[in-house]
């Protein structure tokens, strides 16, 4: 049988207990590297022109380059100094005696709605309920994308401010629902993309 020595057990937790504090009051001499993540990404959105895509710090991490290039492209390029470029008027806009209705079915929802033309197909869908996709709401990227399987989707629907789809895509009927608003009678796909 093996006895414990008091003695042993108590030398040994002082000599621990030595260590410990020794090691605290010297320390490891590492010291953490300073966070320069936020110096970075100031240097780096100086670099990048400004865009109106909503993502948040879009221009820091570079994403602005592509979408500045496409926004602004060579048509901001042509304009003299001092002179603006003409904005297009919403259809959002429209005086209320100029309003008008269409059918509009949502094959995918089997349900047809009735939808005015001054507002987007998406705000209206999501009025009446239905869970239609959706990221920017600003016709720059294809989350609401949908297809008008009627035709040439500029048949059916007006696009204010449409940065995304091609012509040939439109001619295909394909549509962004955020900013179509409707101005005929038409079948839509939602949740269909070029």
């Amino acid at each position: 049988m093996s006895y414990i020595s008091l003695v042993g057990v108590g030398a040994g937790a002082a000599l621990a207990l030595l260590a410990v504090a020794l090691h605290l009051s010297k320390g490891t001499g590492w010291e953490p590297t300073a966070d320069i993540s936020q110096e970075v990404l100031e240097r780096r959105a100086a670099t990048v022109p400004a865009t109106d895509f909503p993502e948040p710090m879009n221009r820091s991490i570079g994403g602005g380059a592509v979408a500045g290039a496409v926004a602004g492209g060579a048509e901001g390029a042509e304009l003299e100094e001092g002179e603006a470029e003409e904005e297009e008027p919403s259809p959002a806009d429209m005086p209320e005696d100029e309003i008008e209705y269409f059918e509009v079915e949502f094959a995918k929802q089997g349900t047809t709605i009735e939808l005015a033309s001054n507002e987007t197909i998406l705000d209206q869908g999501e009025d009446e309920g239905m869970d239609l996709p959706y990221a920017c709401r600003q016709g720059q990227c294809v989350s609401c994308s949908a297809k008008i399987t009627d035709g040439p989707a500029e048949e059916y629907v007006t696009h204010f401010k449409q940065e995304t789809l091609s012509d040939d895509e439109m001619e295909k009927g394909y549509t962004l629902t955020c900013v179509a608003y409707p101005k005929a009678d038409f079948t839509i796909e939602t949740g269909e993309a070029p």
